[in-house]
């Protein structure tokens, strides 16, 4: 069992039937750390506005993170543009207040400054306030929610036609037709250029978000581009180890911290080769 410094997790959207909990779990008990960041939609408030999917997995996954805050882990809390109510300062303190006395240290920010083993200091943000699509447009980002949860719910269906045809390895529609818009937005906003010179203008050496749901990890003139990813899809992390070095890791593949790497959404799996 590898036990890492940091963990960073994004765009868990737990309360949304795609919330692939399970996995997560697994991931969870297989990296034990000292510190955890949750950089934002970690709760999907906005599938949860329509229709609320909770499973026991989901459940498992808040009982391991109050269990760890407890245990003396630091967790960090930023909230996304799908849990937003948390930005909101009464909120905010409601839950501060609750999870902070009652189930261990669970620190709600808006934005956090990293310093890692090396002495390298990242910019923590969810990805959203970089967004002009999702920031100005916001009817077109719930728009896209709901056309992804409806393309989700084919899933069982293609898994069961695939079977039928002899087609190995997992599939998701809605995967497909989420990342293929992702990218559409992100170079819509020019939002990579946008988070970068963040990072740059306030003399940091890099920058962990999420909300693209795409995955990255290199260097960029200078400044490391770090995407988390989700777990709605592909299922991936980034680590710190004690060392200081970043590793972006999908729950089948482990990708080390050089300018060359980058890669998107493999499937998920159940174990790391």
């Amino acid at each position: 069992m590898p036990s890492v410094r940091s963990v960073f997790l994004s765009d868990i959207h737990l309360g949304a039937r795609a919330s692939q909990a399970g996995h997560l779990l697994d991931f969870l008990r297989e990296y034990p750390a000292e510190q955890m960041f949750l950089i934002g939609d970690t709760i999907d408030f906005w599938a949860m506005s329509r229709s609320i999917h909770w499973s026991a997995a989901q459940n498992a996954v808040v009982q391991k993170i109050l269990c760890r805050a407890r245990c003396g882990e630091k967790v960090i809390f930023i909230p996304g543009n799908h849990d937003e109510a948390l930005r909101d300062h009464h909120l905010g303190a409601v839950f501060g207040a609750l999870f902070g006395a009652e189930y261990g240290d669970i620190r709600l920010e808006r934005e956090w400054v990293h310093r890692t083993a090396d002495g390298r200091q990242f910019l923590l943000v969810h990805g959203d306030e970089f967004d002009h699509v999702t920031r100005d447009h916001k009817w077109a980002s719930v728009l896209g929610d709901k056309t992804y949860n409806a393309l989700a719910r084919t899933n069982p269906w293609l898994a069961w036609w695939r079977r039928k045809l002899g087609i190995s390895g997992d599939w998701s529609l809605a995967g497909f037709a989420k990342r293929k818009v992702k990218r559409v937005v992100a170079h819509l906003s020019n939002l990579e250029q946008r988070v970068i010179q963040a990072a740059r203008e306030r003399g940091l050496d890099g920058v962990i978000f999420g909300h693209i749901h795409l995955a990255a990890l290199r260097e960029v003139d200078g400044v490391m581009y770090i995407n988390c990813g989700d777990w709605v899809d592909s299922c991936s992390a980034v680590v710190e180890h004690h060392d200081g070095r970043l590793e972006l890791v999908w729950w089948n593949k482990v990708v080390p911290a050089t300018p060359a790497n980058e890669r998107h959404n493999p499937p998920c799996s159940k174990g790391l080769e």
